[in-house]
């Protein structure tokens, strides 16, 4: 009996011991966390200048290759290599003395044809006084006239060939066909150059000004064409200017203006070749340089902007968003966006103006979650001057994204 009783008491002290254990768990659980606090900043529609910076090369607008019009030895080289050349100016010599030969020879046939006209034509008037006399025959009074005839058409060739050894002769001194700067000579002194020759002797640029031909997609020139049907985008005076950036990265500080468009796509490309002038007075800008031209494209009038800190990329690419809601729940949306102006996106689908975009504390933010929204602490700026690059990401994987959404889509 007394062991049972010791056994009852046990079991009552553990079952107590158990009950405390208990309760002083429960009173240490853990507080529920608090609500997290985000960064939000409204989305708004703004007016943008939109650009596309594309690559290109540049072009003298004028172009000569000085090359032989006639055969002969080079007898003196009348320039400096790499100096100004005006319109006109004398290049080269070339021995002349046969061609000062050949015209001798043309105008003393030519004084020999002008002596026979006198009396071919004298005696074409004795035959036709005797023919009415019926002293000679018809036949010898047309022989006579037709022998005069002869004697003026003769002089006149030979007049053509004076003329033609003294062109002849004036092309021994080869002259500049336009004005600019001379490059390098390919013939020297004692050179033998001959007419229709393939290579040049040197070669003019005019670079005073200079052309800059750059390439467009097809596909960015119709999206382009059909927003601005559309009224997304306009144009003004200012979509002619474009902005040229060297290739040390500088800018050049003159601007120059968009001439026009081809008029064909390049069937290997798929590309349309654009064509712009820039002043050139310091000579900075040479031919067959490689540069990049920021092209003004229009004004897209209601751009949404969102900043680059509140699009992200799912696994697939696809650009997406959290915006808060009314009930201060996390949503998730798809989003298009057609390019990086400074450090903001134009989102052409999937927000709209008045969102809350969570730009900070998107660490392990999950749809569906209650926020607290702040102004975020790190204030984003806005664009400088509103100009967009079509080339500019601000993630590479944003590259493929940007890509399929050009303007007005």
């Amino acid at each position: 009996m007394l062991n049972m009783q010791r056994l009852n008491l046990k079991g009552s002290v553990a079952l107590t011991a158990l009950a405390l254990l208990s309760a002083c768990n429960k009173e240490q659980a853990p507080p529920p966390p608090p609500t997290p606090t985000v960064g939000v900043v409204s989305v708004a529609e703004e007016p943008v200048v939109l650009t596309s910076e594309l690559p290109g090369r540049i072009a003298a607008v004028e172009t000569s290759e000085v090359r032989p019009q006639v055969s002969g030895v080079i007898r003196d080289r009348l320039f400096t290599e790499g100096a100004m050349v005006s319109k006109g100016q004398v290049l080269y010599a070339i021995e002349d003395a046969p061609y000062r030969a050949a015209l001798a020879s043309a105008q003393g046939q030519l004084g020999a044809a002008q002596s026979q006209i006198n009396a071919t034509r004298l005696q074409a008037q004795r035959y036709g006084q005797l023919v009415a006399l019926n002293a000679v025959s018809k036949q010898e009074a047309d022989n006579a006239t037709a022998s005069a005839q002869q004697a003026r058409a003769n002089v006149a060739a030979q007049q053509a060939a004076v003329q033609s050894a003294r062109v002849n002769l004036g092309f021994t001194r080869i002259k500049a066909p336009i004005s600019g700067r001379i490059g390098r000579s390919l013939a020297t002194v004692g050179a033998l150059v001959q007419t229709g020759q393939t290579d040049a002797l040197a070669t003019i640029q005019r670079t005073d000004s200079v052309y800059v031909d750059v390439n467009q997609s097809a596909a960015q020139l119709l999206d382009l064409k059909q927003a601005m049907a559309t009224g997304g985008v306009t144009r003004g005076d200012g979509s002619a200017r474009v902005q040229l950036i060297l290739p040390n990265g500088t800018i050049y500080p003159i601007e120059g203006r968009l001439q026009f468009a081809e008029v064909t796509v390049d069937q290997t490309t798929g590309a349309v070749t654009l064509r712009a002038r820039f002043p050139n007075p310091n000579g900075l800008l040479l031919p067959g340089m490689y540069v990049r031209a920021k092209l003004v494209e229009g004004t897209r009038r209601n751009a949404i902007m969102a900043p680059t800190a509140g699009i992200t990329r799912d696994p697939r690419g696809g650009a997406t968003a959290l915006v808060v809601n009314a009930q201060n729940k996390v949503e998730q949306r798809t989003v298009t966006t057609d390019r990086v102006i400074g450090d903001k996106w134009i989102v052409t689908s999937g927000l709209k103006p008045g969102d809350k975009l969570i730009v900070e504390g998107l660490l392990n933010l999950r749809p569906g979650a209650t926020v607290k929204p702040a102004a975020p602490q790190q204030v984003t700026k806005p664009a400088g001057n509103g100009a967009a690059n079509a080339g500019a990401a601000a993630d590479p994987a944003a590259a493929p994204a940007a890509g399929n959404t050009q303007a007005g889509k």
